[in-house]
């Protein structure tokens, strides 16, 4: 199993810069970076060594961005028709489906490592509480998994990327505003208020406030990872009824 995931991964991970489209992504994610950081998050005027304005977006900017990494990583086989050649290999179809995954999950890895000169940064202009700032990249890091997870399953219910781009996008979003004030009062007048706590713990927000903050909590941690593991078995299912359906 382990040999088979390594297999796929690195077929996936080299695909990503095969072509011009990897490098393009990660200049855009870097300059969006930037411009939410230093323009729209008042990184100098707030005369603080820390990095809060910068993790402040990552929650809307991988909205868009997290997408459009996962929305191929099924859809295209599909439409290709190199996803049945794949799972006509002797690779488990969970292999298949982690390979792809981790290949993705480091891909976003890498483009987040590439914003580590504003770690060096607010070092050098200050005396910042480094745990807080490495919690931060750990909560982003999480938060950008659980978008990927959901990228890959809604790309592999459908051929066409740009479907499996919007659905992605939707669901991300209704995660995001869960836990919104508004959405929670709307819920709470049509049901019940047990039901409005459950939504309200599905915020993707409310769990990313706290470690970007520097606040490791259990609960956080567990809703990230139990949201991955649920997806990624959601994705596993997926592509088994379509290579049982032939």
């Amino acid at each position: 199993m382990t040999g088979s995931v390594a297999v796929v991964f690195r077929r996936e991970f080299q695909a990503y810069f095969a072509t011009p489209l990897a490098y393009v992504f990660l200049i855009i994610f870097l300059v969006l970076q930037g411009v939410f950081t230093f323009y729209l998050g008042g990184f100098y005027t707030s005369e603080q060594a820390s990095l809060s304005a910068f993790f402040a977006y990552h929650p809307w900017l991988y909205l868009f961005l997290i997408p459009a990494v996962a929305m191929r990583l099924w859809a295209e086989e599909r439409k290709s028709g190199t996803m049945e050649l794949l799972l006509t290999l002797p690779i488990p179809v969970g292999a298949a489906v982690l390979g792809k995954y981790l290949a993705a999950l480091a891909f976003t890895a890498l483009a987040l490592a590439l914003t580590f000169p504003l770690w060096l940064t607010v070092n050098w202009l200050g005396d910042p509480d480094n745990g807080v700032i490495f919690v931060g990249y750990l909560g982003s890091l999480l938060m950008a998994a659980s978008y990927l997870a959901i990228g890959a399953t809604l790309s592999a219910v459908t051929k066409n990327q740009v479907v499996a781009f919007i659905l992605t996008v939707t669901t991300c979003f209704l995660f995001l505003v869960a836990g919104l004030p508004i959405v929670l009062d709307v819920a709470g007048a049509i049901l019940p208020e047990a039901l409005v706590l459950v939504i309200a713990n599905l915020s993707f927000l409310s769990h990313f406030e706290g470690l970007q903050k520097g606040v490791v909590s259990a609960n956080d941690l567990v809703f990230f990872v139990a949201l991955i593991g649920f997806w990624l078995w959601l994705n596993h299912m997926v592509v088994e009824s379509k290579r049982e359906a032939g």
